[in-house]
């Protein structure tokens, strides 16, 4: 089982204001730009990021009933901040690995412990802006 949705509604009051000007510089982390499916409102939110050549991988440490995933699949993409750059990322697809095989070793064995099995994929879009 994924973290507990007390946490999740903690992290997103108090830590992620903290993490969020950070996430965007550190390795591992990024920051979602999405935008909300009924108010339109654009977010901003640190997630766990694993860069592989144009494709972006994001843990879903909280599963996939969280708002900025049903954000990103609704529209089709988001733009991601990672390392400084901003990328926008498209065709969101949900995968599923018991083993988190994707995943560094820490991370993986962190993932596993935690029960999250879910991940996200993004394909970077062709233009990337800086």
């Amino acid at each position: 089982m994924p973290l507990p949705a007390t946490l999740a509604r903690f992290n997103r009051v108090v830590t992620n204001r903290l993490l969020r000007p950070l996430a965007a510089h550190l390795p591992y982390m990024a920051v979602v730009e999405h935008r909300g499916r009924r108010s339109g409102r654009l977010y901003r939110t640190p997630v766990n990021v694993f860069v592989d050549g144009d494709r972006y991988r994001f843990a879903l440490t909280y599963g996939t009933d969280v708002d900025w995933l049903r954000n990103v699949r609704a529209a089709g993409g988001c733009t991601v901040i990672t390392r400084g750059r901003a990328v926008p990322v498209t065709d969101p697809r949900l995968g599923h690995d018991p083993h988190a095989a994707w995943a560094p070793p820490p991370v993986r064995w962190v993932l596993t412990t935690i029960g999250a099995h879910h991940y996200l994929d993004c394909t970077a879009a062709a233009a990337v802006i800086t």
